[in-house]
């Protein structure tokens, strides 16, 4: 999950971690409440989409629970064994809520073509609209304290929260329609219809989360976008900076950024220490947390490194 979001205000990472945190437990009640209205509403119904959307809030329970481990354990300091923090943690995480939905995604579907070859009509309709339309309202209700949550925090697990229940919003409101469709205009495909459109839904959502963890997992680079504003905040208004060899990675909650400096043949020690400070200052303004490593170079001075990684680093940007 690429942290390419800049949060608005300055925490630091316990205040983060504090806000995250309420936040998922929140979604954890939500899913719990649907889960036990959307059980009801199949029980008394037995809709394939009903069922679809049950077992899409019972992943979010799990999604929920998994990542609010994953939010505790990432917000962890370093520690001895752990120097660059514990942020992958969230990936790992990511990658587990994606296994969830994928397996899900094909029950439902296994369900939703059973129903195709051996059609049955919706005996109840009210009960599972009207669990839907909560289902709904309470969905909504969550969306906003996450955004609220978003806004202060800029949480990645926070923002994959978010868009998971955004979906859901859509799956619910599909539901009613096959709801209708089934219970009172006496068309019974629609049913399994729907089932087989949230399946897919949930598939192509488990893709998403999968790779946006590899790609955390993997180390790529931070967006176009958020590397031009390091450099832009690094080399500030002084003329005289130049950064180059910039390296950047998302580790849940937590930046990496690493580049090369270079400064005037004649400046001291003393400084090129204050220099490097001043640089890291900027870019905390706008990147509150990140764990930033500046190598000062001689302007002119020869390429140093291995090739192997140089060779790399001369094709990742021209602005490198």
């Amino acid at each position: 999950m690429a942290h390419d979001s800049m949060p608005a205000g300055r925490l630091t990472p316990t205040e983060a971690a504090a806000i995250t945190k309420r936040t998922v437990l929140l979604s954890v009640a939500t899913a719990s409440i649907l889960i036990a209205i959307k059980l009801w509403a199949w029980i008394v119904s037995d809709s394939v989409s009903v069922l679809a959307s049950l077992a899409d809030s019972g992943l979010d329970l799990a999604a929920s629970l998994v990542t609010l481990g994953a939010v505790i354990y990432a917000a962890a300091p370093p520690d001895h064994e752990h120097r660059y923090g514990h942020g992958k943690a969230e990936g790992f995480a990511a990658l587990m809520q994606a296994a969830l939905v994928g397996a899900s995604a094909a029950l439902i579907a296994r369900e939703a073509v059973d129903r195709f070859l051996d059609p049955r009509p919706i005996i109840e309709g009210i009960i599972p609209i009207i669990v839907m339309c909560i289902s709904i309202a309470l969905t909504m209700l969550l969306i906003v304290f996450q955004t609220r949550a978003l806004k202060q925090t800029g949480s990645v697990a926070t923002a994959g929260d978010r868009a998971h229940y955004a979906a859901d919003v859509a799956a619910n409101i599909a539901v009613i329609g096959g709801v209708i469709g089934s219970a009172y205009l006496k068309i019974p495909f629609i049913d399994p219809l729907v089932g087989l459109g949230v399946a897919a839904w949930l598939a192509l959502g488990a893709f998403n989360v999968a790779r946006e963890a590899i790609d955390q997992l993997m180390d790529k680079e931070l967006s176009d976008e958020a590397r031009a504003r390091i450099i832009e905040l690094a080399q500030g208004s002084q003329a005289q900076l130049s950064v180059h060899q910039l390296r950047t990675r998302s580790a849940g909650p937590i930046i990496h950024i690493q580049f090369h400096l270079d400064l005037p043949e004649t400046t001291s020690l003393a400084q090129a220490h204050d220099i490097m400070v001043e640089c890291e200052n900027r870019i905390l303004t706008e990147f509150p947390g990140a764990d930033i490593l500046i190598h000062p170079d001689p302007k002119d001075a020869a390429p140093h490194g291995t090739a192997f990684f140089n060779e790399a680093r001369e094709t990742t940007s021209p602005s490198d």
